[in-house]
């Protein structure tokens, strides 16, 4: 079982449990690239006891998908001076450990950074890099002159038919991986031989972090996986006349990652079940998506007990297929707030999306493909200044509810 032992490692952080957890994204509410925006170390030592315990359950809930979970632990560690454990971080691609019916496939694994060995520890175990591909096809890749491989001296072991795709992260080269993956989808997991147009099926392509922009040290958004992704389905579609399908997409705004964050929460509170649960972000198409989205799908959940209506979180929206984790996780929280931070992709000087202002376009919809677009999914419960001032209003909520009681 994943997860397995948390509560032990986790029991120091919370000495009675709580009615409330926090998800915190990462990008643009704590930091911006390598470095801490100020208002985040404040905002945690409100977050912590005289004995440096977290006084809710915390989980970092971010769409990096390039490193080990226990690295981005780490690194939080670092930047925030708090101990953060690898049990308190979710990364775009932590829920595929729990797709378990594609972990005995070929995959083959596109992104940057320790790709293959990320995909090892969440338990693929026939794995082929971008890299691999390449260099067991030489005449593939033919965009950079200078990097045209040389053929091999002699015949290298074949590799194994591709059986599906994982798309961690965007890649460095983007040229590259695009010409594999469309010789891999249209060749049925075989690039070495000539494309078929006329193929029945395509293979299963699961994809994490759907980010069109994210916030580093530039003054304006940089490119995500998201506009990866627009290219390639760009390219799939002019060569094809069809949409490249996605069996998963995982990351924020999909409800199956917002499960997983829930369940770890629930691990840290001693598995009491928690009645809210506040998410903290800077991307309208991603944190506040997300989180309005599990809002919605706890209320029709609750809704669901008093029938026999059972309710599968699958996906982002309505518009995508889902693989189903072979794991039931369970939502149990009453409600999932969102708040909304200003140090990041969300910029203050632009007007949110919402009924009042006129139809939301296309123009201003930064989301995925496949995501439903809908206006109250991108309107927030509450738009602060930064993260302190998001922890200042969710301490003044738990306050007021207490004293109440």
């Amino acid at each position: 079982m994943w997860c397995r032992g948390l509560l032990q490692q986790t029991g120091r952080f919370m000495s009675t449990s709580r009615q409330a957890g926090v998800l915190f994204d990462v990008d643009g509410v704590l930091l911006r690239g390598g470095s801490v925006i100020p208002a985040a170390r404040r905002a945690f030592r409100k977050l912590l006891d005289k004995n440096n315990n977290f006084l809710f359950p915390v989980v970092f809930v971010t769409n990096a998908g390039s490193c080990q979970r226990h690295h981005k632990a780490q690194q939080l560690s670092h930047l925030l001076d708090v101990q953060v454990t690898p049990e308190q971080v979710v990364l775009s691609h932590s829920p595929l450990r729990m797709l378990k019916s594609f972990h005995d496939k070929c995959v083959l694994v596109s992104g940057q950074g320790p790709v293959t060995d990320i995909a090892n520890t969440l338990g693929f175990q026939k794995v082929v890099s971008i890299e691999q591909l390449r260099e067991h096809h030489p005449l593939l890749d033919m965009v950079d002159h200078n990097r045209r491989p040389k053929l091999p001296s002699s015949r290298l072991q074949n590799l194994p038919r591709i059986e599906a795709i994982i798309l961690f992260g965007e890649p460095v080269r983007w040229e590259t991986n695009l010409q594999l993956l469309i010789d891999v989808l249209l060749t049925n997991g075989s690039p070495g031989c000539v494309y078929d147009p006329q193929l029945s099926a395509q293979l299963p392509v699961l994809a994490c972090n759907i980010d069109l922009m994210w916030m580093a040290e530039a003054p304006s958004p940089r490119f995500g996986h998201g506009m990866f992704l627009l290219c390639l389905e760009s390219v799939y579609r002019k060569l094809t006349g069809r949409e490249l399908q996605y069996q998963g997409l995982l990351g924020k705004p999909s409800l199956l990652t917002y499960q997983y964050a829930e369940h770890l929460l629930r691990l840290q509170n001693h598995n009491h079940k928690l009645t809210t649960i506040y998410a903290v972000g800077d991307n309208l198409m991603t944190d506040i998506y997300g989180a309005n989205l599990y809002n919605r799908y706890l209320a029709q959940q609750h809704a669901a007990m008093t029938t026999t209506t059972k309710l599968v979180a699958q996906g982002t929206g309505s518009q995508v297929t889902m693989a189903v984790p072979e794991e039931e996780l369970v939502s149990a929280a009453a409600q999932c707030r969102s708040i909304l931070v200003c140090t990041g992709v969300y910029n203050p000087h632009s007007p949110l999306p919402s009924d009042q202002s006129g139809a939301v376009t296309e123009m201003v919809f930064h989301g995925h493909r496949d995501l439903v677009l809908e206006p109250d999914l991108v309107e927030p419960s509450h738009v602060v200044e930064d993260v302190e001032a998001a922890v200042d209003l969710l301490l003044q909520q738990e306050s007021s509810i207490t004293s109440d009681t």
